[in-house]
């Protein structure tokens, strides 16, 4: 294949070739959709031959199919080049000195056009060059843990983060930022907010949806946010910075036990369950919505507890679930189940004499509910009643991926079954609450009279 015809095969490559066409070319292609202008990008070797892919002015990428294509121009030729440009970091007296540590994530990526995915690219030269604007918030120092996609996040990475901060804290800068993938942002958070206790400056995680080189990318905003945060907020939690609306109006810290990714694809995909955002951030301010958060300190002093047991598991339930799933986690060494039951915290019969088999065997099994929103509730019915005298204890109104995270931490410090219990069931960076506040469940339902005009009068 020509090297003027990255990744192009078949009948895409007959169409690039019967026009004389390249990759890298700015071009004006005819089509019986209309005109597109832009810049012939190169194809995914695992891509099909059906489509000439290019690059259009906004910036965004289209795929255009080769038989609605009537012409072709070539108006001038620009290779792109995607690698993040690296600039040295400046420092400035006076500036908060803050700690980015990177795991990987679309926060700092470019595209690879060989395969059409996005990689990590992480360097304080690369930070600088492609967000300059953090050179006016703080001094930034930066480190390279991982370079790894969010779902291979897991313990003992956990464990390696939550000692490496600790280390940065006991230094004493001001504050740490973590740049990570979104997709496990909120389990990760869960365990940090575990194995770093009594924190005395803020640890902040921050992600985007959006690859640096959209034009809709979040990635630069939500790092200046979160920069802005670990060096000047007094709310020593650990965080998640990410879009608060849709827009470009604010950010929101979330605590890190109390998150949820809720969206695919939407920039202000993380959510508080059960409890108000602890607070709103811009570039320049941070406005507490909550007063009762763990407040930053002039020491250096932060309890590091970087322990986990791999052999926990989390049950989602689904109706005619088989025992069978149960069985197998026993039969195979694992120490905790985190059940995610219906409604107030139940699952259906078939299952009990399996849960009661795990129990027995000194399994600590938990139960949180599907709703994600509201307390597990298990005397009000007899499915609750007689899975808690199988010793299934309920969960409170713990997340699902928080009690996992901390079933895990509690697990990798003791296997007594009523010590376990203990640390379960006692609240930690407010993983338990005492109830949820009224504006805490907010659901913004398109259609609704009362929503929609909400919506006219503060979003026109």
């Amino acid at each position: 294949m020509s090297d003027t015809h990255k990744g192009y095969r078949g009948r895409a490559l007959d169409t690039l070739q019967q026009y004389n066409m390249r990759v890298w070319s700015d071009s004006v292609v005819e089509t019986t959709r209309g005109v597109f202008e832009g810049i012939i990008l190169p194809r995914s070797i695992n891509d099909d031959d059906k489509h000439i892919v290019i690059k259009l002015i906004t910036g965004y990428n289209v795929g255009i199919d080769i038989d609605t294509i009537t012409k072709i121009t070539e108006r001038g030729y620009k290779e792109a080049h995607y690698k993040i440009p690296e600039k040295e970091f400046p420092y400035t007296e006076g500036f908060p000195k803050v700690k980015l540590f990177g795991t990987g994530g679309t926060i700092a990526s470019r595209l690879d056009y060989r395969t059409g995915a996005v990689i990590p690219a992480f360097s304080p030269g690369e930070l600088y060059g492609a967000v300059p604007e953090l050179a006016s918030i703080c001094n930034l120092e930066t480190e390279k843990l991982f370079a790894v996609f969010s779902e291979n996040m897991g313990p003992e990475q956990y464990k390696i983060l939550a000692t490496s901060i600790g280390e940065e804290i006991k230094k004493g800068v001001d504050g740490i930022m973590i740049g990570h993938g979104t997709d496990t942002m909120h389990y990760t958070s869960a365990a940090l907010s575990y194995m770093l206790q009594d924190l005395p400056v803020p640890v902040v995680m921050v992600g985007s949806q959006r690859s640096s080189d959209r034009p809709s990318s979040d990635a630069a905003l939500n790092l200046m946010h979160t920069a802005y945060t670990a060096g000047y907020s007094d709310i020593a939690e650990v965080l998640v910075c990410m879009f608060g609306p849709t827009s470009d109006e604010f950010g929101l810290l979330h605590q890190g036990t109390r998150v949820r990714k809720m969206h695919s694809s939407y920039r202000s995909t993380f959510r508080t369950i059960g409890d108000t955002p602890i607070a709103r951030v811009t570039r320049s301010s941070v406005t507490p919505i909550k007063t009762n958060y763990n407040k930053r300190r002039n020491d250096k002093n932060v309890t590091v507890k970087p322990y986990f047991e791999e052999k926990v598991s989390m049950i989602y339930y689904y109706p005619n679930m088989q025992p069978d799933i149960v069985d197998a986690l026993v039969d195979n060494g694992y120490k905790g189940i985190v059940i995610v039951g219906t409604g107030l915290g139940h699952v259906n019969k078939p299952l009990y004499p399996a849960l009661k088999r795990a129990c027995d065997k000194g399994v600590q099994v938990f139960m949180t509910v599907q709703t994600l929103w509201g307390f597990v509730h298990m005397f009000v019915y007899d499915t609750g009643r007689d899975l808690m005298s199988l010793g299934i204890i309920p969960g409170e109104n713990m997340l699902p991926e928080t009690a996992f995270c901390k079933l895990g931490w509690a697990l990798g410090q003791t296997t007594d079954h009523e010590e376990v219990k203990k640390i379960m069931l006692t609240p930690i960076a407010n993983d338990i609450t005492l109830g949820e506040p009224y504006n805490g469940y907010i659901v913004l339902q398109g259609g609704i009279p009362e929503v929609e005009d909400f919506l006219k009068k503060y979003h026109k």
